[in-house]
């Protein structure tokens, strides 16, 4: 195995058992997620949003699917993936049965064709509000530690998100993005 592919499979470890420095849950067992609490950037770190999303996509996909009661939709977005619940969640206030996935975070598929009133309830500001396209953010986390004995900074994020899509139409996406970046 070649140095630069056991540095990469160190960095990964190393990031997936890293601790956001935030007054958040560091939960362990994916099987104990609160998913209205992931979806609103309330109560989780980032592994612990890691930990969920390999769980789910893993080789134990049906076995959370099938405890989190969801059945995958098909999706006309490649960067989602897309999931109906047997019983509805309440994030932000709203009640839904449609959630999704991107890489980096949960998101609540709304029934509601204005973003505008759930993004200024939340504080999220938008970074491109055009009649076709809402995309806002709300910085929740925002910490950078320097690895010592390194040149490499991490840089955990979590924001809160609204946004809608031409792939979700009358639809309002918001959900939480957990990301820990190498710079």
């Amino acid at each position: 195995m070649s140095f630069h592919r056991k540095g990469t499979l160190l960095l990964a470890a190393f990031l997936m058992s890293t601790a956001a420095a935030h007054a958040a849950t560091a939960e362990q067992d994916p099987s104990k997620i609160d998913l209205a609490k992931l979806i609103e950037c309330t109560t989780y770190d980032v592994p612990s949003y890691n930990n969920f999303g390999m769980w789910l996509t893993g080789p134990e996909s049906a076995t959370a699917m099938k405890q989190f009661g969801m059945t995958e939709l098909p999706s006309e977005n490649p960067f989602l993936r897309e999931f109906q619940l047997a019983a509805p969640v309440s994030a932000f206030g709203r009640q839904t049965s449609r959630i999704a996935f991107a890489s980096s975070g949960p998101l609540a598929v709304l029934d509601e064709p204005d973003p505008h009133p759930l993004a200024k309830a939340l504080g999220v500001t938008a970074a491109v509000d055009q009649p076709n396209k809402f995309l806002g953010a709300k910085e929740i986390l925002s910490n950078k530690e320097q690895l010592e004995n390194s040149d490499t900074v991490l840089h955990t994020l979590i924001t809160l998100n609204v946004s809608t899509d031409d792939s979700h139409p009358g639809k309002t996406l918001a959900g939480c993005s957990y990301s820990i970046e190498v710079q």
